[in-house]
């Protein structure tokens, strides 16, 4: 039998979010159903649902920052018991058996991986995300929360939290060179770039932050960044070239590419997760130059993603959040879109309790 839950949904990119009641499928043998303690609002959930990528599947509830507690197993599930703290984050599913699944890169699965909203899941339905009360999850895409992370704070790392530790972890901010800490240049201290702050001074890396202004310095220094500078700054790009060994770009609007690019040094690499909605230039010299890398990065695998967990309990890193009801999503999407957020919003799903469901 299907789970009837209430869940926050909109029926089109320019209606309001409204309380509803949505059916979570019937749990299988493998499955795992989660009452859930906390909802992250992450900016893929506004470009989506406002159909800025694309058209989305209408009525949709989305979120895949999602943490909270086993409430029931299938039958065949042996890693999760009733109780456990868990969390989901964007994938609820995969092939499971290509090259790269098989690699532990479920989120580049060959087959395609299934998104935890808006995607077509194996048995044809759209799958809903995590402004709700429960979810129903394939056992091999929960993570355990370490007990070192409350739920509000550990919900956000499910997708801030790994879209910044795998690019981090695969560049080697951990790594010493010529006996000295890598310089890492964070760009953009928003959702995403107050987690890459914090992740790359706990791996030892000197952590410098990039934004327009200094608005934002004494967080930056407070989340563990050694300096900030200001990308406005008349000499900016000419006072700071060859400075840096890895520049995390985390930030979703156009910028003149090439002369970050100019700000590594020799073998440097520039990874991005910051998907701005439009086209970006730059030219072949200026990688070609000195030998640097231009990389993308897109979450990560399950079981890194179980990594940065522990790693972040492990190093006391925590998302920095405010916990709104579900009554205010709306307003909480307009602030984060124009950067009035320090540094992430979560639904408290227990506002789901004073509030009707639309039949």
């Amino acid at each position: 039998m299907s789970i009837s839950v209430k869940a926050l949904q909109k029926t089109g990119a320019d209606q309001p979010f409204r309380v509803a009641s949505i059916e979570r499928r019937d749990p299988r043998p493998d499955d795992v159903v989660i009452d859930i303690r906390a909802a992250g609002i992450c900016h893929s959930d506004i470009h989506t649902i406002r159909n800025e990528w694309g058209e989305a599947h209408f009525p949709l509830t989305v979120g895949h920052e999602i943490a909270g507690v086993v409430e029931a197993v299938g039958s065949d599930v042996t890693d999760w018991k009733v109780g456990d703290r868990v969390g989901v984050g964007c994938m609820v599913n995969s092939c499971g058996e290509c090259e790269e699944c098989r690699a532990g890169q479920e989120q580049n699965c060959l087959n395609g991986s299934v998104g935890t909203y808006n995607a077509e899941d194996v048995d044809g339905t759209i799958t809903q995300g995590g402004y709700a009360q429960k979810v129903v999850v394939n056992e091999r895409f929960v993570c355990r929360i370490p007990d070192a992370l409350d739920f509000d704070v550990a919900a956000p790392l499910l997708c801030a939290g790994i879209t910044t530790y795998a690019p981090l972890n695969r560049w080697g901010a951990a790594e010493l060179k010529n006996g000295a800490p890598k310089q890492v240049a964070v760009l953009g201290l928003g959702g995403l770039g107050h987690m890459g702050v914090q992740i790359a001074a706990a791996m030892g890396s000197q952590v410098t932050v990039l934004s327009r202004t200094l608005k934002k310095e004494a967080a930056a220094l407070e989340l563990g960044a050694k300096r900030m500078l200001a990308t406005t700054d008349e000499n900016f790009f000419s006072d700071h070239a060859g400075e840096f060994d890895l520049i995390l770009n985390t930030i979703s609007a156009d910028i003149p590419v090439n002369r970050y690019l100019g700000l590594l040094k020799p073998r440097g690499v520039m990874a991005v997760v910051g998907l701005p909605p439009e086209k970006q230039e730059f030219s072949f010299g200026a990688v070609i130059g000195g030998a640097k890398a231009i990389a993308g990065s897109n979450i990560g695998g399950i079981a890194e993603t179980q990594e940065m967990l522990d790693f972040c309990a492990e190093h006391g890193i925590a998302a920095k959040i405010e916990t709104i009801p579900v009554t205010e999503a709306d307003a909480a999407y307009d602030r984060v879109v124009a950067g009035d957020v320090q540094f992430r919003v979560v639904i408290d799903t227990a506002s789901f309790d004073d509030v009707e469901a639309i039949a």
